[in-house]
């Protein structure tokens, strides 16, 4: 029973911490802390089920995962082959086959080191497992509560309509990516009018790149008002070149114009957490939304998001990876 007291009040903490601020990092951390002392909770009382709930839980809790990683290493190998063709070559988009590669590269390791025999060989392959069981740990808490953030719905009236930019086409042109943010900026924008309610300023966020003929800001706007939006109710914010900056410029346009704004921010799905810490960190008073994102781009986007917070968050992530390493060293320096 203490197993499960300490899987409730990591569920109880997290639903505190959710309560105060959605965009936090640590909303993610509590989840997979709850799931994991949830598991280790139902292991305990194993011997005590009835005869065909034992084995359920034991596949539940070690088969379907196993299961689930073979699954996952074809299908990133899959989906790296399809980034490959559709978008180019660029490490970016071989994130998806290298995390694949990686998977059986890992279940292949521990027979690889068996068959030499060496201690020190057996303490490296410990220290690795650890780490990166830390790490798969981490991204199924971001991967987990980054579903359950993109599950928010915009409720009551907003200010504004914060749409994050990116890349232009042929300088001046919306690709599809940033079309599809317009359009979910649009939809919300259409949808508070619908119900009567004064209408929300749409504020598009970006600046001009080098290889672009004009801010991805004004290409936006261009690009709503051809649309039926009223260009009065257009304001750009045309300097940012990152999304740190997007956030930061548009907080002081919207408390310039109106110093107790509530505004929610459109991005794509797959950046869509990263992009609420972002405004959280920036003070921004608004939740992210994500606007759906092509199937194939989503894996390796994914992935370049989970490692951006994983450096982020560098100082702890690194220090326990280093900590564990140095558990197995003075582990194996006692056994010797």
């Amino acid at each position: 029973m203490v197993a499960f007291a300490l899987a409730a009040l990591f569920l109880l903490a997290f639903g505190i911490s959710v309560r105060k601020d959605r965009r936090r990092f640590s909303n993610a951390v509590l989840l997979g802390l709850t799931f994991l002392t949830s598991c280790f909770a139902l292991l305990l009382q194993v011997a005590k089920l009835p005869g065909w709930a034992g084995p359920a839980v034991l596949l539940l809790v070690f088969g379907l995962p196993a299961l689930g990683i073979l699954a996952l290493g074809v299908f990133l190998i899959a989906n790296g082959v399809t980034m490959v063709r559709k978008e180019g070559r660029r490490p970016a988009n071989l994130l998806s086959m290298a995390a694949g590669i990686g998977i059986f590269g890992m279940i292949a390791l521990p027979a690889l080191v068996g068959r030499l025999g060496s201690p020190l060989a057996d303490g490296v392959m410990t220290a690795l497992a650890l780490v990166v069981a830390y790490v798969s740990f981490v991204f199924m808490c971001f991967l987990g509560y980054a579903f359950l953030y993109g599950r928010i719905k915009v409720r009551g009236d907003v200010d504004f309509v914060v749409v994050l930019g990116a890349g232009l086409t042929g300088g001046d042109q919306v690709p599809p990516l940033l079309a599809s943010r317009l359009r979910k900026g649009q939809q919300i924008y259409e949808a508070q009018l619908a119900r009567g309610a004064r209408p929300p300023v749409l504020l598009p966020s970006g600046g001009k790149g080098s290889d672009e003929k004009v801010p991805e800001a004004r290409a936006m706007a261009d690009w709503l008002i051809a649309r039926g939006v009223p260009a009065e109710h257009v304001t750009l914010e045309d300097r940012s070149r990152t999304t740190e900056e997007n956030m930061l410029l548009s907080r002081e346009i919207m408390t310039a114009a109106e110093p107790g704004y509530r505004c929610v921010v459109v991005t794509n799905d797959f950046h869509a957490f990263r992009a609420a810490m972002m405004a959280r960190k920036a003070g921004v008073n608004g939740q992210v939304l994500g606007s759906p994102t092509a199937r194939y781009f989503w894996p390796s986007a994914t992935l370049r998001e989970f490692v951006a917070v994983f450096w982020e968050h560098r100082a702890v992530n690194l220090s326990i990876c280093g900590l564990l390493a140095a558990a197995v060293a003075v582990g194996s320096a006692a056994t010797s």
